[in-house]
């Protein structure tokens, strides 16, 4: 199965109530999805529902989600309506691995030059500055994505991320560039993103 990459913004006054409240009345039905320890697992997972949704680690909303997927079936809409009234918003994903792939690559490179680790949950104002840095890659690595809107707008304000992302496409082969499809990736997420103040969760799943 194809690996996705969903893009989640949360709202932790409907996960206090929603999420904590079903975890309360399903415990039966959650606990074969959790790890080993499961009854504490569960108990931590409720306390972090109740204080902060983002408080959740990688594995922990990840089993959360294979809970989900066991109620939705093959559905991937009903999976995003079910998650959403439970405080998880996925407001985009990468549903090709390939790009999956690319996507995680030119925040490697992004990562490894300014030495940081954007990681899981990565806050608004940090994800939005790695997406500027990808449209520009993105763009400069494939000639037709050029002509995006974004990128002639971005250029002037943000010429530090520009040369960059310039003087990496540069040590790139051809053929290590990535497809055109992960620029507009990069753009989609930019608008979605740019006013928003929370934390942004990455989150891989099959």
């Amino acid at each position: 199965m194809a690996e996705k990459l969903y893009f989640i913004k949360t709202n932790p006054v409907v996960a206090k109530i929603n999420l904590y409240n079903r975890l309360c009345r399903e415990e039966t039905q959650v606990l074969p999805f959790l790890k080993d320890d499961k009854k504490t697992s569960l108990e931590l997972i409720k306390k972090k529902a109740l204080d902060h949704i983002d408080h959740l680690s990688k594995e922990e909303l990840q089993d959360l989600f294979r809970w989900f997927d066991a109620t939705c079936g093959t559905d991937p809409e009903k999976l995003k309506s079910l998650v959403f009234t439970h405080g998880i918003d996925i407001f985009h994903e990468i549903p090709d691995s390939l790009d999956v792939q690319a996507f995680h690559q030119i925040l490697s490179g992004y990562e490894k030059h300014f030495r940081i680790s954007l990681g899981y949950k990565a806050e608004a104002g940090a994800f939005n500055r790695f997406l500027i840095y990808g449209i520009f890659f993105s763009g400069l690595a494939n000639e037709d994505s050029r002509a995006n809107f974004h990128f002639d707008y971005l250029k002037s304000g943000n010429k530090d991320l520009y040369t960059i992302a310039e003087a990496a496409v540069h040590e790139k082969k051809s053929g290590e560039f990535p497809a055109a499809e992960i620029h507009h990736h990069f753009s989609i997420l930019y608008d979605d993103t740019k006013f928003y103040k929370g934390n942004i969760l990455m989150l891989s799943h099959l």
